[in-house]
């Protein structure tokens, strides 16, 4: 089968579709027929091993040190079910799932890929295609649930969101909005109308305005890149508000239930997956070139098999 690997930390230019043996389902596990992929953060950040100088033993034991230990990346992916191990109960041949990948070693970068029943996986709403169910849900989504169930969200509270056009913070402007709040979006003006979509009652250009500074204060502070200084972002809540950062707060037990809740709002049609850019399996190095550019929307999806 087709997968792309990469045989050594880099640029781009490191991964390469090669050809590689179809794995063969466990007994606990399913084999995957992949459609679509995404092109993650993680992604790049493992493809160059961009890992805090405190991680790098950690993460090394993970990655690898001197060459890569997974040489298949992919963090989630969406696919029908070609086959099944005898143990498997919850799903049949021919479903069509969406999954994470990230606790199975990866390797949504494949025509192929086996899943033991037990990790995040679900079955894909009949009103999502394929790309929109390998788009962010399974990691981006589940991480913005997780964000927002640290705080109880009341009708018409004010919620901010910094950081609200990228991958998580597309979900958490909708799940804010879904809980009744009243959603501030903070992100380019290239990208006021996407947020608005979304649901964000007003939006704020990050690039001409500090939301600190104003005068307005919120219920709740979400950075959902974490990239703005935690002590600025607190100076915009009221008294006794809460303030959310997506590397401090997002953490916790995962399970199948936190993803299926967002198919639910999802079959409603009251949460949506955003795509960015499509690319197919052949452009994957300039689908990682334009995600390491960081002007990216939402998700960027990569199709591995057009049937």
């Amino acid at each position: 089968m087709k997968a792309v690997i990469y045989e050594k930390f880099g640029p781009p230019e490191v991964l390469k579709i090669s050809e590689v043996d179809k794995p063969v389902p466990k007994d606990n596990e399913i084999l995957v027929k992949v459609h679509a992929t995404t092109v993650h953060r993680g992604d790049i950040r493992m493809r160059k091993f961009d890992v805090p100088k405190g991680m790098w033993l950690v993460a090394g034991l993970f990655l690898g040190f001197r060459k890569p230990k997974k040489p298949i990346l992919g963090m989630e992916l969406s696919g029908v079910i070609e086959e099944v191990g005898k143990d498997v109960t919850l799903f049949n041949k021919g479903d069509e799932i969406l999954a994470s990948t990230t606790g199975s070693d990866l390797g949504g970068y494949a025509e192929y890929k086996c899943l033991p029943e037990t990790t995040l996986i679900a079955k894909k709403p009949s009103n999502m295609t394929f790309e929109e169910a390998a788009a962010g849900l399974p990691t981006g989504g589940v991480t913005a649930n997780n964000l927002i169930k640290r705080v109880e969200i009341k009708k018409g509270q004010q919620v901010l969101v910094y950081g609200a056009s990228g991958g998580v913070g597309t979900y958490v402007v909708q799940l804010a909005k879904y809980l009744g709040a009243e959603v501030t979006g903070v992100c380019s003006s290239s990208n006021f109308e996407l947020v608005k979509s979304l649901g964000a009652d007003k939006v704020i250009d990050y690039t001409k305005e500090d939301f600190s500074q104003s005068e307005i204060k919120y219920d709740i502070v979400i950075d959902s890149v974490a990239k703005f200084p935690p002590s600025k972002a607190k100076l915009a809540l009221k008294k006794g508000g809460t303030y959310l950062n997506v590397h401090k707060h997002s953490g916790g037990k995962i399970k199948r239930e936190d993803l299926e809740f967002l198919l639910n709002i999802v079959e409603e049609g009251k949460l949506k997956a955003v795509i960015d850019r499509t690319y197919p399996l052949e452009d994957i190095i300039e689908a990682h070139k334009y995600v390491e550019s960081e002007r990216k929307k939402g998700n960027v999806v990569v199709i591995i098999n057009k049937d």
